[in-house]
């Protein structure tokens, strides 16, 4: 098929404010998101019924499409809940909700919701992609347990809409649906209050009683989801969306990845995708938050590599040390006060501006302290910073280190 009437997947990305939102509008199609109760990540609660309308007026004015979760298991006491967030939903104008539970689906179709089958349906056949369309659904997002050759054979027996996963977090259960964190610590995973003990270190141990040697301790951590060097496979597969996975990381996060898949699908649809290419925007990758890389179900079932066995939680080579807070900000001058309450800061650091809708990242080019330029100012100073965009009184600046 030529490039010209190729099929391209639109790149969705999770978003938990409107910094991360400011993050990635430059780079993705749409994003997702939850409010404060109801979905899997229930620790993001900048978004509320109460901002919602807004939040997704933030979106449209953008040029995006917001798409708001509601994905977590429906008991008894939720169901005045449901009704509620989705009438929220309604009159916010969100474009679809993302949901898999019977009765939050029957609640979106009954206000004309567009509809997303959450991964945590674990669709897996043509079949049952079939069923959920004819229940109202739009669009499915795929079980992550897929091989391509089996996303494909579903692609080929249904036009419903299907997404994919392509970056971010593998849990270690079938597509999240996981009781270990409620038979541990009683918080589940299921409603949002997940605490991750397959993060956790753990000892295998043998009926005899000795301590079995596997390499490492950390025996449940599932490296995370790397699919950039493989875009144009995924492209040719015919799938409608690529998901990035990260609701709760933070805008560098954001900002990082979606522009490495961007640029990937840029360039499968000009022609010029190199593996040098994506071994470039890989290391990219690898310099925000990550727990290693695999390429999770897509070429076959994960083996030992697909897990972290050595290393907790972040694998990345890179970190952010907190500089200090902006006090005052200069339009006309292009300039912004810094209070260097945490750090120095130096000419040349990298550095990041986030506040609640701010996200700015720069390296640092002019610093004025007393009146001088300087190449350095230390830490308890106050120093004149040239930015580069928009900055807000009591935003933080953080610098990148290596660690």
């Amino acid at each position: 098929m030529s490039p010209e009437l190729r099929h391209y997947p639109d790149l969705v990305a999770g978003v938990k404010n409107l910094s991360a939102l400011n993050a990635c509008k430059d780079h993705v199609d749409a994003v997702y998101f939850s409010i404060d109760r109801l979905s899997l990540r229930s620790r993001a609660r900048d978004i509320t019924m109460a901002n919602l309308s807004g939040f997704v007026n933030s979106i449209h004015d953008a040029g995006l499409r917001g798409y708001l979760a509601v994905n977590s298991v429906i008991y008894p006491k939720d169901m005045a809940l449901l009704r509620e967030v989705m009438d929220c939903a309604e009159a916010s104008g969100v474009d679809s909700v993302i949901c898999w539970d019977p009765a939050a689906i029957s609640e979106a179709s009954d206000r004309g919701l567009r509809i997303h089958i959450s991964t945590q349906a674990n669709v897996s056949n043509w079949k049952t992609a079939e069923v959920y369309r004819s229940l109202g659904a739009d669009r499915v997002v795929l079980s992550r347990e897929l091989s391509l050759e089996q996303i494909r054979d579903i692609r080929e027996h249904t036009d419903v809409e299907l997404e994919v996963f392509v970056h971010g977090a593998m849990c270690q259960a079938i597509s999240g649906r996981c009781y270990l964190s409620a038979y541990l610590l009683g918080g589940s995973g299921n409603c949002g209050d997940c605490t991750q003990p397959c993060r956790w270190e753990w000892d295998l141990v043998s009926d005899d009683g000795s301590t079995v040697e596997v390499g490492g301790n950390y025996l449940l951590s599932a490296k995370d989801l790397c699919m950039i060097e493989h875009v144009p496979k995924l492209v040719d597969s015919g799938v409608d969306a690529f998901k990035l996975e990260g609701r709760l990381r933070d805008p560098r996060y954001t900002s990082t990845v979606s522009r490495c898949y961007s640029m990937a699908l840029s360039s499968v649809k000009e022609g010029t995708f190199t593996n040098e290419k994506a071994r470039t925007w890989k290391e990219e990758l690898e310099s925000v938050y990550h727990r290693g890389f695999s390429t999770g179900f897509y070429f076959g079932n994960p083996s030992k590599d697909g897990f972290m066995l050595d290393k907790d939680m972040n694998a990345s080579k890179t970190m952010k040390q907190a500089v200090g807070v902006i006090t005052n900000y200069y339009s006309k001058n292009s300039a912004a006060a810094l209070n260097l309450y945490e750090s120095s800061i130096s000419i040349g650091d990298k550095i990041v501006i986030e506040g609640h809708s701010t996200y700015l990242e720069q390296e640092v080019k002019s610093l004025i302290l007393d009146g001088s330029s300087v190449q350095t100012a230390e830490k308890g100073a106050e120093v004149g910073l040239a930015v580069e965009g928009k900055v807000r009184e009591n935003d933080r600046v953080s610098k990148m280190v290596g660690q």
